[in-house]
């Protein structure tokens, strides 16, 4: 592995380890999202007491973390390993940012980054489930915990490059494990509802 692309790895982990949602609240005169809510620093919790506007900036700031290191990685043309990696860094700064004490979010939005890098297509495929399970059970984490599992097979099907789909599957495990506290709420029928207060 070259300097480049050990370089890249390195500052795509550190650009994902700045916590949009912090930050955020911070600039708007917010509580910290640590402190409120889910205590979850992500763009659904920090709906819950920020409003919309908050979330939405919260959101973009996640899902641009995971895109930006990857489009770079493209643009300079490394290796699909590489590519593979430089994702998985972006996504493990934000569930473990070295900036944050290594307590971040469950890495939603900046993993539909990383994969917009990687095939639209993918991409697109993972929201529109997204989408259509959050209308249908209005459970953002129940939506994210079902695109999670399906995104490997997308990827086998539409874009079957063996290092990506590897990517997706520890993205895939280390979201479900990252949401562990929401899939004991959900068995117990206590986890909250998209946009419902904290």
């Amino acid at each position: 592995m070259t300097v480049l692309e050990i370089t890249l790895i390195v500052l795509a982990y550190l650009l994902g380890s700045i916590s949009t949602a912090i930050i955020t609240c911070k600039l708007m005169g917010l509580p910290d999202p640590r402190t409120q809510g889910s205590k979850n620093p992500g763009a659904t919790n920090v709906l819950r007491f920020g409003g919309k506007k908050a979330a939405a900036v919260t959101l973009f700031g996640d899902f641009l973390k995971g895109l930006l290191p990857v489009v770079i990685g493209l643009l300079l043309q490394v290796e699909p390993l590489t590519l593979a990696l430089i994702g998985m860094a972006a996504f493990l700064g934000h569930l473990y940012p070295v900036f944050f004490a290594f307590q971040g979010g469950k890495g939603v939005a900046t993993a539909l980054g990383v994969i917009l890098g990687l095939s639209w297509q993918v991409a697109v495929a993972a929201l529109i489930t997204w989408l259509v399970m959050a209308k249908v059970f209005k459970i953002s984490s129940l939506s994210a915990l079902i695109a999670a599992v399906l995104t490997p097979l997308y990827c086998w099907l539409l874009a079957p490059q063996q290092e990506y789909i590897v990517l997706l599957v520890v993205v895939s495990v280390l979201l479900i494990w990252r949401h562990r506290s929401n899939i004991r709420n959900l068995i117990s029928g206590s986890e909250g509802k998209i946009g419902e207060k904290g």
